[in-house]
């Protein structure tokens, strides 16, 4: 297929009265998402995998990637309202967004976040469709030996998710390697580690251990704590911005979507760390940089253009090589792989109505967010203030419901339950839970890559040595690993700066 007919088959899956209202409820619910302080598009995607499962694969993709690009819009508006992060990305924007509403330019700031977001978006868009296809058709000659190298190297971005301690990083990472051994042998049939429980024959079920770790978590810890008190910050005039503004913006909009698309890429390269880095990025090429934090609008262009580019590069790897490089992205691959859809090279000759129908719907999600994000910023600034003993039964009760539809089976809830208390103690021990979710995704594949591999070589290991791109591939893997290493020799841990605000 070429360019065309891809974007043909796009639109036609993408544009279907239903496959419409999905992306919209998707953009919608994830603009909520991004609103809520603390929530985030992982315990977003979480809470809703299970409600999609009577989708068709197609619609229930686009349903939830909507969730993720639209949280990255929602996080903006509370941001430059109240001075509170909807979402870790939106940390940056708060910084000049707030002082411009301070300053009475709200309105501007605003409808800057939302351009921003719109042009990189559409950018990324733009990229995906353009290099996912030749690097799938590459990936085709992949075998089992060079699966399990591909594997190790998304094992490898344990190491960027792992936050300042590498040590428990790696707990993570092992911990979720631990939980997907649980179940039947993938060759023999086997039982391992089930000690005598039926139920957990067919293994931990992914959705509730991501359930629990993200969303049950997250209410455990918000109830433990007091919610801030906000004040609100009325939108007066105009909310686009005026000629001047544009012209400070150009070069931020310009340089935001392609870094912000490339370091979507790049393993560990999360929307968060896009937007920390390139709005670091402008203030340094920035001819007043003393200026930045002030109120500057590229101050806002910068964070916004960025954290919504790295949603369409993330997807590059996810797509065609079954990598996802940042903790949204590996939930949503679980929910691929939920849905019988295995992301790589094979998934666009497969399915290919869900890959392109994907990446039509996130350029008619963006246009949604665009027209819907400015007339609903009163509703998102007023539902801040909802009291959390309000909200979070609500959402409660979604968690509970979602666990037990997947089989019908309290086992699951309970689990979800178990991990939720799991992920609470792993907050109060600063044990990252985004290794965790990567391991559990990653190690079915991984293993039966390795096990195949030495299946073919006669338990020979040289194999992923003789077999040139998995050679290449394991060479990536300790490039990967030395850098790691210096750098945390170099700075006492990785971005350490942006981290520490990511987790703010």
């Amino acid at each position: 297929m070429d360019v065309f007919s891809n974007l043909a088959l796009g639109a036609q899956v993408a544009l279907s009265p239903m496959n419409l209202l999905y992306c919209f409820l998707g953009v919608l619910v994830g603009t909520l998402i991004g609103v809520l302080p603390g929530v985030g598009p992982t315990a977003g995607i979480a809470i809703l995998i299970p409600i999609s499962l009577n989708l068709p694969p197609a619609s229930a993709i686009i349903l939830l990637a909507g969730i993720y690009y639209g949280a990255m819009y929602g996080g903006s508006t509370t941001s430059i309202l109240l001075n509170v992060p909807g979402e870790a990305s939106s940390v940056p924007t708060a910084l000049d967004g707030y002082q411009m509403a301070r300053k009475g330019r709200a309105g501007p700031a605003l409808g800057m976040a939302a351009i921003a977001s719109f042009i990189a978006g559409t950018f990324s868009q733009f990229g995906l469709l353009l290099l996912a296809p030749p690097l799938a058709d590459i990936a085709l000659d992949f075998g089992p030996p060079e699966y399990f190298s591909l594997m190790l190297l998304g094992l490898t971005i344990v190491i960027g998710l792992s936050g300042r301690s590498l040590l428990k990083g790696l707990i993570a990472g092992v911990f979720g390697l631990m939980i997907a051994m649980v179940g039947q042998d993938p060759l023999t049939g086997l039982a391992r580690y089930t000690y005598g429980v039926v139920d957990l024959l067919g293994g931990i079920d992914f959705i509730s251990v991501v359930v629990g770790l993200f969303a049950f978590s997250e209410i455990m810890a918000n109830a433990e704590g007091s919610m801030r008190e906000v004040f609100a910050t009325k939108v007066k005039g105009s909310i686009l911005p005026n000629l001047q503004d544009w012209k400070d913006s150009a070069g931020a909009l310009v340089r935001s979507s392609i870094v912000g698309f490339f370091v979507g890429i790049i393993p560990g390269g999360s929307a968060t760390v896009s937007s920390f880095l390139v709005y670091d990025m402008e203030r340094r090429l920035s001819k007043h940089p003393e200026k930045f934090g002030t109120g500057v609008i590229e101050g806002v262009a910068a964070p916004e253009g960025a954290n919504n580019a790295a949603v369409g590069g993330g997807l590059i790897p996810l797509l065609t090589l079954g990598i996802p490089p940042s903790a949204p992205l590996a939930v949503l691959l679980g929910a691929l792989m939920v849905h019988g859809v295995r992301p790589g090279p094979m998934l666009f000759q497969e399915n290919p109505e869900v890959v392109w129908g994907l990446v039509v719907s996130m350029y008619v999600g963006n246009v949604m967010l665009l027209i819907l994000n400015l007339p609903l910023v009163g509703l998102w600034a007023r539902l801040i203030t909802v009291p959390y003993p309000v909200l979070a039964p609500i959402v409660l009760a979604l968690c509970v419901i979602g666990t037990y539809s997947i089989r019908n089976n309290m086992i699951d809830v309970w689990i979800a339950i178990l991990f939720g208390i799991i992920g609470f103690l792993m907050r109060k021990t600063e044990i990252p839970a985004a290794p965790v979710v990567l391991t559990l995704v990653l190690a079915h594949m991984f293993e039966n890559a390795l096990r195949q591999s030495m299946v073919m070589s006669s338990g020979d290991p040289s194999i992923f040595l003789t077999r040139p791109m998995s050679a290449v591939l394991l060479l990536i893997v300790a490039i990967a690993l030395i850098a790691s290493v210096l750098e945390r020799r170099r700075t006492g841990g990785p971005r350490e700066g942006l981290l520490s605000a990511e987790e703010a």
